[in-house]
């Protein structure tokens, strides 16, 4: 996120809607299964990403442009409140958060030891605060999962630039870049407890060409956290959807061949993985709640853009794409120069929440069970908004095709067909008003696991 384009090269990319391995079919292959830990990640459903960086203060400021970052002492957000923060997430209903510890400029919101340039020398608390320490606490305040953003493709502090390796000019070498990068993940997943989310933008430099030992220390610090786009031998990986609009593939499979390292700054297509994917890596769909209007892209406060705000109906469409196409939804929350989550966007967080809230509080009627068939009845002939359908991931996808048919008194018609389920599917039904509805699965491995069906 939130970098100037880059090209896009083989190295960008590793995550395509695959074909099927030669001679191979999905229903004879047996279902790829998550790990608790990633099943836990799915029944969260709804988190955020924090941002507040440089930006916020210089907003022509270009991380690419390097040796002219600016300097700490403009770092000083004098009202700063993490409880805040968080209490705006949790109005909207999120369960995690991510806060970016460390975005391109690298900048650090903690007093690393790796370097100078961090929160130690700003005018912020004398140089005594540690913005990680104040977010994890409020986290654990308001019953939300903790998670951290720290980029280790890209750091214009220090002269490197995507996928992690450092440009001409810098004074530092690789050996001491990746010293740097060891050091910062070290203090962020050693000093602030168990996190529930690793966020890497760009992935990861391998070993092999060059890059820090980032999978050891994952494995040693934080070894249940999920990793999107973290290492490759890493259990509890999650994936990209291929674009930073809340639009998730469709179909979207929670299996795959490989996780992405895609930076965020290109639009790229066929990001919906695969059928017979090797192992459980589903999609995160990551997306702005401010229009991407700014040169920062949305994800950084500017000033007087508070008319950017994506409306409630716009969110909710959003929602249906990602949480109703088998991924979780990530909503970038922006800091402004006070350290506050703006006025406009708290009450639209709260809007937005209440909103889900009030759609998805109370089914109208549903069921659940196993085998291709599932009937609903609409009592009272109550008028129906979404069909929601929620597979039991523990099992892997077994659905692999379905239908979705309804009776509204002149016979049986179709109104959607789909391939996967998986954690969740929401179908809008524009206020029909169906006497029944009914599920039958067209296409599957091993016995369907309907988890839920239900009219809401």
């Amino acid at each position: 996120m939130n970098r100037l384009l880059a090209p896009l090269t083989a190295a960008t990319v590793c995550l395509l809607g695959l074909a099927n391995t030669w001679g191979e079919t999905p229903s004879s292959k047996p279902a790829v299964t998550p790990t608790p830990q990633q099943r836990e990640w799915a029944e969260q459903e709804l988190g955020v990403i924090i941002h507040f960086d440089m930006p916020t203060y210089v907003p022509g400021y270009n991380w690419r442009q390097f040796g002219t970052h600016p300097a700490p002492s403009v770092f000083n957000p004098t009202h700063l409140d993490t409880d805040q923060w968080l209490k705006a997430a949790r109005d909207m209903g999120a369960k995690y958060a991510v806060l970016v510890a460390k975005h391109c400029s690298g900048f650090s919101l903690w007093p690393t030891k790796a370097h100078e340039y961090s929160v130690k020398n700003s005018p912020w608390k004398n140089g005594k605060g540690d913005i990680v320490a104040d977010f994890v606490q409020s986290c654990r305040k308001m019953g939300i999962k903790p998670g951290i953003y720290a980029s280790t493709a890209a750091n214009g502090y220090c002269y490197v630039d995507n996928p992690g390796k450092v440009q001409p000019g810098a004074k530092i070498t690789q050996q001491d870049y990746n010293k740097i990068v060891e050091t910062q993940l070290t203090e962020l997943w050693s000093n602030y407890g168990k996190l529930f989310e690793v966020w890497f933008d760009g992935g990861v430099l391998p070993i092999s060409e060059g890059g820090a030992n980032v999978s050891a220390l994952l494995k040693k610090y934080q070894p249940d956290a999920i990793a999107f786009q973290g290492p490759e031998d890493h259990p509890n990986l999650i994936r990209w959807v291929g674009n930073e609009e809340g639009f998730a593939p469709d179909p979207c499979w929670g299996t795959a061949n490989a996780t992405t390292k895609a930076d965020g700054t290109i639009k790229i297509e066929g990001m919906g993985g695969s059928a017979t994917g090797s192992i459980w890596c589903p999609g995160e769909a990551d997306l702005t709640l401010r229009r991407n209007s700014s040169f920062q892209g949305g994800w950084f406060w500017t000033k007087g853009q508070d008319n950017t705000l994506f409306s409630v109906d716009d969110m909710m469409h959003k929602y249906i794409c990602s949480v109703g196409r088998n991924t979780n939804m990530l909503v970038g929350i922006v800091i402004d120069d006070r350290g506050l989550v703006p006025d406009a966007d708290v009450r639209r967080l709260k809007e937005f929440g209440d909103r889900l809230r009030q759609d998805f509080a109370n089914p109208i009627v549903t069921t659940q069970g196993k085998g291709n068939n599932l009937e609903l009845v609409n009592p009272d002939n109550r008028s129906v908004r979404y069909i929601v359908l929620r597979e039991r991931i523990a099992n892997g996808e077994c659905v692999l095709g379905y239908k979705v048919e309804w009776d509204t008194g002149k016979g049986w018609e179709t109104v959607f067909e789909g391939q996967v389920i998986g954690n969740k599917r929401i179908i809008q039904a524009d206020g029909a008003i169906p006497k029944k509805v009914r599920l039958t699965v067209t296409d599957f491995r091993g016995t369907p696991d309907i988890r839920e069906f239900s009219l809401y």
